[in-house]
């Protein structure tokens, strides 16, 4: 540990939740942040950061901090080089052309939570200890995340593909559906969860302007369902406060609509406690009554049926009046 007077000084200035959670990446299979990323939150230089650890490294084993093989940092680099905005590495798209990332140079050390923590005491500093408290928090938030909505969070690691295998599953939904009208009514019985998530997918995409979706089960997994709309696409959800409050770790987050807004806006939700059905309305023309919540599609019998256009006026007052 630096002895009184060699601390090292760091900031708190702009570190905000969002700020840290869009640094978060994923490597072996757990959430890290890259040396710089934590040098810049400190306040500190890397080659200092990095410093601390050296003389500390006894109290960094592999589950608090590793270095990157070659291999995992040639992935990185080129990774950071066809990000876009909102995957979390966009920001350091400039430093790969700067030298220091651009030529050669030592592979970067990775943090995970624990690491995080260790480092407050090696920086030894009052503000070092505030802001890892603030990554541990930012940690949390994310873990929580990736409870909810693990196919979102698995698009934002750095390493691994992204949703390939899952976009292969909703392309070959997509390929089966013919290029008639859904079906006006029908009943799915238990177990057709590939037949009932076509049918939703099928409505989804063929909107033009608007969805919005009355559900008072919504979940983080519902969202999954709007990721294959067009693009300018609006989405509302309707959902139950009541059950927002009641099971907290499977409501639709803000973190979790930030997440689906960075990608495929725009997500709104709203609460509304005077529903029981629930209602898919398409483009402000299409009514459609569903038996099941979108998050249990094909788990339980259910049926639907394509409604009189003319009571949308009336469902939306009554949605939005209460929202």
């Amino acid at each position: 540990m630096d002895k009184p007077g060699n601390e090292l000084i760091v900031t708190t200035g702009g570190l905000s939740p969002n700020h840290i959670q869009r640094r978060i990446i994923t490597l072996r299979g757990v959430q890290v942040l890259l040396d710089r990323d934590l040098a810049e939150l400190y306040g500190v230089p890397v080659k200092r950061l990095n410093e601390q650890v050296v003389r500390n490294i006894d109290r960094f084993p592999e589950r608090f901090m590793f270095q990157l093989e070659p291999k995992e940092f040639t992935d990185l680099k080129s990774q950071i080089a066809t990000s876009s905005t909102g995957d979390g590495l966009s920001h350091l798209k400039s430093q790969i052309a700067a030298s220091s990332w651009g030529g050669v140079r030592k592979p970067p050390r990775v943090f995970t939570e624990q690491g995080v923590a260790m480092l407050s005491s090696v920086l030894n500093s009052k503000t070092a200890v505030l802001v890892s408290i603030a990554i541990m928090d930012a940690f949390v938030k994310m873990r929580r995340f990736m409870m909810t909505n693990a196919e979102v969070v698995s698009r934002m690691s750095v390493l691994e593909k992204r949703q390939i295998a899952t976009d292969a599953k909703v392309d070959a939904i997509l390929d089966r559906l013919d290029a008639t009208e859904p079906p006006a009514q029908g009943v799915f019985y238990n177990g057709q969860l590939w037949d009932a998530r076509a049918l939703v997918l099928k409505l989804v995409s063929s909107a033009k302007r608007s969805l919005i979706l009355i559900d008072n089960w919504a979940t983080a997994a519902t969202l999954d369902l709007f990721t294959k709309k067009r693009k300018g696409v609006k989405v509302t959800i309707i959902t139950s406060e009541h059950f927002k409050k009641n099971v907290p770790y499977h409501q639709i987050s803000d973190a979790d609509i930030e997440v689906f807004n960075a990608q495929y806006p725009k997500l709104t939700v709203q609460y509304n406690e005077t529903f029981h059905d629930r209602f898919l309305i398409v483009d402000d023309k299409e009514l459609y009554l569903i038996g099941a919540s979108l998050k249990d599609l094909g788990a339980k019998c259910f049926g639907f049926t394509k409604m009189d256009s003319a009571e949308i006026t009336r469902i939306k007052k009554s949605a939005f009046s209460q929202g």
